[in-house]
């Protein structure tokens, strides 16, 4: 069995075994992280030697902070990163660089067809018919998007939202409420096989999908970093905020929104922000705006989603590609049938 992991930010880790009735056997930790001193890595294999397939991630790593030594000193991972190898190799995982990745970089659409759209394509990562997939999202209009399990009237004023011209659709995945404006988020959606998160909590595949981002932002001068949950900050505050939904039949789907310049007035009016959350939204008065990227790079949109592609493709490779026909009629229809409806937007009145 072989399980890799790469820590967000940090080093490779590798875990080869055996299995034998139903234990792990000749266990061998590698990688490129740095520890100290060397004895400690004969610590760690010798904590996985014999642990039981069925083990978790929480109970192995838990097993092995208690077998390290005290003067052990692990950089670029950790007792986690090690177990979530271990995961990983008794698992059906595949790594990035397994895959064919499609980008695609359509017009704008309107708020209901991007929703059926992250559907379809999931849903065709998960038959086979779709290779793994990066799509940048382009707004036809403002919109809202609420998660999956949020009460509409809780998270907006609807009567706002239609004076401010603004649509209010619902996505598959859970999480909070986005607002975006056309020419000022930048959206994408990644479109997976399960096998790319096996062995991995959902806490630790959000980091692990968005890994790319960091290094792409850094490249345009930006430190920043992952925070737990599903947050992207840096020295000036929060920039983008994520999103997961993992499908039965074999895909997962996570899509991130990033601000580039929002009208935070409009925001403020449109969605029923609680004082505790305001500064996670990055609104200090409701006369500015929210604009950590535009501000800390300097850049225009489009050259910001430039870089990341590029970034993307030197990293795991990228092809271009396109919405096909047939995706494109089933979302339209799933759009008109599910996410243009009350019936749906309205399902947590």
């Amino acid at each position: 069995m072989h399980g890799e992991y790469k820590v967000p930010g940090g080093k490779l880790v590798r875990v080869d075994a055996e299995v034998e009735d139903d234990a792990l056997r000749g266990v061998q930790v590698s990688g490129d992280f740095f520890l100290e001193p060397d004895e400690a890595l004969e610590d760690i294999n010798a904590a996985l030697e014999g642990i039981p397939t069925n083990m978790d991630g929480a109970a192995i790593a838990a097993r092995l902070n208690g077998r390290l030594r005290d003067d052990a000193v692990l950089f670029g991972f950790s007792a986690q990163s090690v177990a979530i190898a271990v995961r990983r190799a008794l698992s059906r995982t595949s790594e990035w660089s397994d895959h064919d990745w499609e980008l695609i970089h359509a017009g704008p659409q309107e708020p209901a067809l991007h929703m059926a759209l992250d559907q379809v394509l999931a849903e065709e990562v998960a038959a086979g018919r779709r290779p793994p997939t990066l799509r940048v999202w382009e707004w036809a209009s403002n919109a809202v998007i609420i998660g999956s399990f949020q009460s509409l009237r809780n998270e907006v004023d609807v009567a706002a939202a239609k004076d401010n011209d603004v649509t209010v659709v619902r996505r598959i995945s859970g999480g909070g409420a986005m607002f975006v404006e056309p020419g000022n988020t930048i959206t994408y959606s990644l479109y997976a096989p399960s096998s790319l998160v096996a062995g991995m909590t959902f806490a630790d595949s959000y980091a692990y999908l968005d890994d790319w981002v960091l290094g792409a932002l850094g490249d345009l001068g930006i430190n920043a970093w992952y925070q737990p949950l599903n947050d992207i900050t840096s020295d000036n505050g929060k920039i983008a905020g994520a999103a997961q939904k993992r499908l039965a039949a074999g895909a997962v789907l996570h899509h991130v929104t990033m601000a580039y310049d929002i009208d935070a007035d409009k925001m403020t009016r449109v969605l029923r922000i609680g004082r505790e959350k305001i500064s996670d939204k990055g609104v200090t008065s409701a006369a500015k705006r929210v604009d950590p990227l535009r501000r800390q790079t300097g850049l225009p949109r489009a050259d910001v989603i430039s870089v990341m592609i590029a970034y993307f493709r030197g990293r795991y490779g990228l092809r271009d590609g396109q919405i096909r026909p047939g995706e494109q009629r089933a979302a339209e229809i799933l759009a008109a049938e599910k996410f243009s409806t009350p019936e749906w937007t309205e399902r947590i009145p």
